[in-house]
């Protein structure tokens, strides 16, 4: 059954009920009688719009007339809709064939970029190899290094030229390297086993108590140290690098910051002292390696060996040579003169990323150390890899040469500290720490008397023996570097919380 307008006598669009006379009506025919008259059209009581109450119905069809209910009438509307029928197919159909015509047009296009990238392609490889024959140098580099890469215009604005053009170990490198090797080995010769007499002894070393901590070396918005480093030829000249990004250079004697150098546009995990120049190294995530001068305050070098993180970073004996580790997997060993990447080396059998780096005292053979857990010693001059020290169960965190030349130590997240024999090839020691214990620093003392454990805490042992000599807790956070003074005269930490500590007797 379907609503009557009580004043149209038809279905009503939008039908509502009177609540004065009970009656249904079309919405806007009441609300104009309302509008004129102000009462009931039924019984004429007042009434107003408000009061009028809708009614919910599905839409009503509405009878067709009379006239349409003929058979002509019916063929008519039966054409009509074929008409339109046959309109919509027609529009649908040249709507598919536009399609069509596009399609074709796109994959002609697809096809000849295809064959343009194809020939580009072959037109650089023919590129590369004329180069290669033009730079017969270049063919020192082992088969695994990198290819060479055009270095890079010096940038605007003071700051120095990025090279990391490739241009491979020449025989006046490799002479001097073992030249520097031959001397430093006959140097330890003579030194025997004996132990410096104004080396600090291990009773002496166990009083050792904390002596000044400083803490506003790098920002406290961005808190934390992340690595550390002393000057060889002056240990009251301490280095760290930062989390807020900034490299600072501070004298523990004047208990000043000499400088601090900015640049890195991510936080700063390695940096290195020079033993007789006043310029220092720093390595970060933002895949740079900087070479920064003290005296001037300023980057003087910026070396592009690596296109991600760069996490180790160790300086040659010579003086003159960089070793870098990387997370994309390859080591470099470039010159801290030019800023030129010598060579480039990875293990494409093993496909991991390098997680530190740190050259043997003789500079002839380094360590790396790999997400996962190996330890890797490789010759320079022939950048192979010539030996694999497996054993731990995590990432390698740290690794450290003895001076003696024949120990490592190495540490990982799986809370051990490892000694190897290099002579040997075998660990022959393993120290293990507390449950979750993260080793984050290890460094030998000039002797090869002492080795310095820094992580959850700072722990100082004796070699040959390897008993605990000494352990502080005093930083309230991570410990990230440790290092010893001249003969273990004092010993300096830093950490995450942003603190740079000294200790002695």
């Amino acid at each position: 059954m379907s609503l009557v307008c009580a004043i149209s006598n038809e279905v009503p669009e939008h039908p509502c009920v009177s609540p004065v006379s009970n009656q249904v009506f079309e919405r806007r025919l009441i609300e104009k009688f309302i509008a004129e008259n102000g009462v009931d059209p039924m019984n004429g009581q007042p009434l107003s719009e408000e009061q009028l109450i809708d009614i919910k119905v599905s839409h009503p069809i509405r009878p067709k007339a009379a006239s349409a209910t003929s058979i002509p009438a019916i063929l008519k509307s039966l054409q009509d809709e074929w008409d339109a029928v046959m309109l919509h197919s027609f529009t649908l159909r040249q709507q598919l064939q536009t399609t069509r015509q596009e399609l074709s047009h796109a994959l002609y296009q697809h096809d000849a970029a295809c064959r343009v990238i194809a020939r580009l392609t072959k037109e650089v490889t023919a590129a590369r190899e004329a180069l290669a024959t033009l730079k017969p140098q270049a063919g020192l580099v082992a088969p695994q290094a990198m290819p060479a890469s055009q270095p890079a215009a010096g940038g605007a604005g003071g700051e120095p030229m990025e090279v990391s053009e490739q241009v491979g170990m020449t025989p006046e490198i490799i002479q001097k390297l073992q030249d520097k090797a031959t001397v430093l080995t006959t140097e330890r010769k003579k030194r025997g086993k004996t132990v410096p007499e104004e080396l600090v002894r291990a009773e002496d070393l166990s009083k050792y108590r904390q002596v000044a901590s400083h803490a506003g070396l790098h920002s406290a918005s961005v808190p934390g140290i992340l690595c550390m480093d002393l000057c060889p030829s002056d240990t009251n000249k301490v280095l760290t690098g930062g989390a807020d990004k900034n490299v600072v250079v501070f004298d523990k004697k004047e208990e000043q910051i000499i400088a601090t150098l900015k640049g890195h546009t991510k936080k700063v995990t390695s940096v290195i002292y020079h033993p007789s120049q006043s310029v220092v190294f720093s390595a970060s995530p933002d895949s740079t390696i900087r070479v920064w001068s003290v005296t001037g305050g300023n980057c003087v070098q910026v070396v592009r060996a690596h296109e991600a993180s760069v996490t180790g970073l160790s300086l040659h004996a010579t003086g003159d040579y960089l070793l870098s580790s990387s997370e994309d997997q390859y080591w470099a060993f470039s010159d801290i003169q030019t800023g030129r990447v010598l060579t480039k080396v990875t293990d494409e059998a093993a496909g991991v990323a390098l997680t530190c780096a740190q050259f043997h005292p003789d500079g002839l053979i380094f360590g790396t150390g790999t997400a996962d857990s190996q330890i890797k010693i490789w010759d320079l001059k022939e950048r192979t890899n010539v030996a694999n020290f497996p054993g731990h169960s995590g990432p390698v965190t740290s690794i450290a040469f003895s001076e003696n030349g024949y120990y490592l130590a190495t540490g990982a997240q799986d809370s051990s500290v490892k000694l190897w024999d290099l002579r040997k090839l075998k660990n022959f020691k393993t120290i293990a720490l507390d449950n979750n214990y993260e080793v984050k620093s290890l460094v030998f003392d000039q002797s090869g008397t002492y080795l310095a454990v820094g992580g959850s805490d700072i722990r100082v042992y004796i070699c040959k023996q390897w008993s605990e000599v000494l352990n502080f807790s005093d930083h309230s956070g991570l410990v990230t570097g440790v290092a010893f003074g001249d003969n273990a005269q004092f010993l300096s930490s830093a950490g995450m919380d942003r603190s740079l500590k000294f200790y002695s007797l």
